[in-house]
């Protein structure tokens, strides 16, 4: 296959020859200085390659598995290695271990490919690799399982974190559910009973069809003419709970890329849709184009903490940017990306979003915060300290039923608090925090 040149974000050129070498590239950035989204590099370096569908898929999964058995993967290195490996040498054996012990590779082709791939980019290190994938083999370790895996795999931080907030066994789940490819979740914008049937997927309650996590999604019916999107269950909630009546104004802040945008409009809300990203907000429209929404919704390219819009609305809702904790089994680099230092600064920045947004609420109006973090920092402490600045807000709370049967724990406030193992029957769900207020008269 031709090699491609692909540029990451420090300008170096990375020549990307196949899909080991793509997956390595991922870990290259996620796991280095950098820290970079692994969605993100994955994204820039398959466009500039010539991969299938079928080869992008395979180094997608490659590197999940590794993000999600990181610490599982690295103790056996440990066990194995008299002395640590030098970085680019420490990822070609996670790829390695991962087809080995997680992803069910044929021993010949794990070893043999990743040994490849290192004569290629360190060959002075292609006998080490070969040497240490073939004991491994030979051991044949058996993937972790339960607790024990969930507490090895989530970084340390991490789960004390969730321990202290939600208790032990609350952090053992969430760390258990990481470990498992999630489901892929389609919104249908019209007759989700149809969409199910012809999908051939589980309707759950709020209109979300579940299907396996697997294959292109372009590839779907109803991708080419707009008839669904891509959106975790809970990851809807929010907009629900705003619940525009046809017709009425909606202001969606930090919309990009606009799954709740098409959600709000798809409802006959009137939404201006405002972000600071051009990127993300390109993404919003090829959304918006691809549902057939355009002509609905106004895209507004600016920084919620300085945008004035020209009269208050009756309904705003703000999913504010955050350490997206919530999104590890979709994302699983994000626990590994993520710093203890990262969790303060989101919460100072959210603080300031909302501060914003409730300028923007008209009397008598509502207000629906949300985050896909696990931290309350980020969640019920906000929503707490704007209560307390804010005299003219008051909690809206959420009633069981508005969930629509739902699996979510409402605290005292009224505010919805959703963990992966909710729904863990049917494969979990996103992490998300949602509160409603409403600004008095």
């Amino acid at each position: 296959m031709a090699a491609e040149t692909a540029t990451l974000r420090s300008g170096a050129p990375v020549r990307v020859r196949d899909a080991r070498e793509l997956a390595l590239r991922v870990l290259e950035a996620a796991l280095g200085p950098q820290r970079l989204p692994a969605e993100e590099t994955f994204q820039r370096l398959a466009s500039r390659t010539r991969l299938d569908a079928r080869d992008r898929a395979f180094a997608r999964r490659l590197y999940a598995t590794v993000f999600r058995r990181l610490g599982e993967i690295d103790r056996l290195i440990e066990r194995t290695c008299e002395h640590p490996p030098k970085r680019t040498v420490r990822n070609l054996l996670r790829l390695g271990i991962a087809q080995l012990v997680h992803l069910g590779t044929p021993p010949h082709a794990a070893v043999g490919e990743t040994v490849g791939l290192t004569r290629r980019l360190v060959p002075a290190y292609a006998g080490f690799v070969n040497a240490v994938l073939r004991r491994i083999a030979r051991e044949r370790p058996r993937p972790l399982e339960g607790e024990e895996a969930g507490r090895i795999n989530a970084p340390s931080w991490l789960f004390a974190a969730w321990s202290r907030a939600w208790g032990e066994d609350a952090a053992v789940r969430i760390a258990a559910m990481h470990l498992r490819e999630p489901p892929l979740d389609l919104r249908p914008l019209a007759d989700p009973e149809a969409w199910a049937q012809r999908l051939g997927g589980a309707l759950l309650p709020t209109g979300v069809v579940r299907l396996p996590g697997t294959g292109p999604v372009e590839e779907l019916p109803g991708y080419a003419e707009g008839a669904w999107i891509v959106q975790d269950v809970a990851a809807g909630l929010p907009a629900l709970l705003l619940d525009p009546r046809p017709g009425e104004r909606v202001l969606d802040l930090c919309a990009a890329p606009g799954g709740k945008t098409v959600q709000l409009a798809a409802a006959g809300a009137v939404v201006s849709a405002v972000d600071v990203s051009p990127g993300r907000l390109a993404r919003l429209r090829a959304n918006l184009e691809r549902t057939g929404l355009v002509e609905r919704v106004e895209v507004v390219e600016a920084d919620v903490r300085s945008f004035r819009p020209g009269s208050p609305a009756p309904r705003v809702l703000l999913d504010a940017p955050c350490t997206a904790t919530g999104t590890i089994r979709r994302h699983p680099d994000i626990q590994h990306t993520k710093r203890p230092e990262d969790v303060g600064r989101m919460a100072a920045l959210q603080a300031e979003l909302l501060a914003a947004a409730a300028e923007m609420v008209a009397p008598g109006g509502v207000l629906v915060y949300a985050v896909c973090s696990l931290h309350p920092a980020e969640g019920e402490e906000r929503v707490a300290a704007l209560l307390e600045a804010r005299s003219d807000f008051a909690s809206d709370p959420v009633r069981p039923e508005e969930l629509r049967g739902l699996p979510a724990r409402i605290d005292e406030r009224g505010s919805v608090r959703i963990f992966p193992f909710h729904l863990e029957e049917k494969g979990g769900m996103d992490g998300f925090f949602t509160a409603r207020l409403r600004r008095r008269a």
